[in-house]
């Protein structure tokens, strides 16, 4: 059963489904954006010119990053299912498997948690990338989750700690440079960024 969320322009459903019922119910690939979250279906229209801006300057970045310094991960943007439990199945804006996490890259698919995970928030996508994506990317192990808000121009960078769950979320604006320990050498200029 799908219903919508008037607020938000999101299809939902109401009913407890699967990887395996997602790919049964849409097997050929047709650009629309459905993710699982704790068995629920999620339907994303698609983003505005800033969101693909924003990502496509977060792609180039991280990806010259990574071409110079390719023992340290591989860069993936959406759509491809990264399928952390059969319930629960995302297709992050970007995400970087890391080095020590080749293993769960297949042809078809992620199987598991990335180390990296990065959304660009928009008005139909911020609550459920705020909450239930950052619960449920805490649970499954991500080491960082990155949350791009184009409205006020910042980033807030939630890290693992030690052994833990996420520590509270830094906030980062224009006038920062990013840096993660993921990936040693790589600086992210926020200005440059959000220009």
């Amino acid at each position: 059963m799908e219903g919508r969320d008037a607020m938000s322009g999101i299809s939902r459903s109401s009913a407890r489904l699967t990887y395996y019922d997602l790919v049964r119910m849409f097997p050929d690939e047709d650009g629309v954006r459905r993710e699982l979250i704790d068995g629920e279906l999620f339907v994303t229209p698609s983003p505005f010119t800033r969101h693909q801006r924003l990502v496509r300057r977060l792609a180039i970045s991280l990806g010259n990053h990574l071409d110079a310094n390719p023992t340290q991960g591989e860069l993936f943007f959406s759509a491809l299912d990264v399928v952390m439990t059969p319930s629960d199945v995302v297709e992050p804006d970007l995400f970087v498997v890391l080095a020590d996490q080749s293993e769960i890259l297949t042809d078809k698919n992620v199987q598991g948690a990335p180390g990296l995970l990065i959304e660009v928030l928009s008005r139909g996508t911020r609550k459920r990338d705020e909450t239930l994506k950052k619960n449920l990317f805490d649970r499954e192990g991500v080491r960082e989750y990155w949350l791009v808000d184009p409205e006020r121009n910042q980033i807030a960078v939630h890290r693992r700690a030690a052994g833990g769950s996420f520590m509270p979320g830094t906030t980062l604006d224009a006038s920062d440079t990013l840096t993660t320990s993921l990936l040693p050498g790589c600086s992210l200029a926020l200005g440059k960024l959000f220009r």
